[in-house]
């Protein structure tokens, strides 16, 4: 009989697609979830709100996983590295606060982990990284159509120009941490 050690990782790097697609590819990780965490105003923000920047939230995926399967400090390289955290508030042609790179720990251990593994991959950026290391906030689910949106419009502009890149890179980068992919 195993045990199973569910455990949430919340982080956000840019559009919450791109991440909700990488982190649905890793082994022992059971859901991914994108939404919305960190910001100022009251109530549960919409997309609209979020995407004009004013809200203070960033678009974030959390995730569950199985720490017997995937640690912690592996996802957060997986996440590091699928990403560029140097860039702040911006990832490629997505600019705004909502796009800031940013880990949201759950305890003094994610902490620790988090501000370790950035350490460690300083030397591997040209400049220095800007991620966010921030206590978990109240997260929102975002609407419906966000969920597992790379699965349901692969062949959409977005997907085709920038998700899918960003895939090969990760199969590439973190193979063995991966399920069984089709390409």
């Amino acid at each position: 009989m195993t045990t199973n050690k569910l455990q949430t990782l919340t982080v956000g790097g840019g559009c919450f697609w791109c991440i909700e697609a990488i982190f649905n590819e890793v082994k022992g990780v059971e859901k991914v979830v994108s939404g919305y965490s960190g910001g100022t105003v009251p109530g549960t923000p919409t997309y609209r709100e979020v995407s004009s920047g004013r809200t203070g939230h960033a678009e974030v995926v959390q995730v569950t996983y199985d720490a017997d399967i995937v640690s912690y400090e592996e996802l957060l390289v997986i996440f590091m590295t699928s990403h560029n955290p140097t860039t702040p508030n911006q990832q490629g042609a997505d600019y705004g606060s909502q796009y800031r790179s940013v880990i949201y720990y759950h305890n003094e251990e994610q902490q620790e982990i988090a501000n370790e593994v950035i350490k460690q991959l300083a030397s591997y950026f040209d400049k220095p990284i800007v991620t966010e290391v921030s206590a978990a906030e109240k997260f929102h689910e975002a609407e419906d159509y966000h969920q597992n949106y790379y699965e349901n419009n692969k062949s959409a502009g977005y997907c085709t120009a920038v998700i899918t890149p960003k895939l090969a890179k990760l199969r590439k980068m973190h193979a063995k941490s991966l399920k069984s992919v089709t390409a």
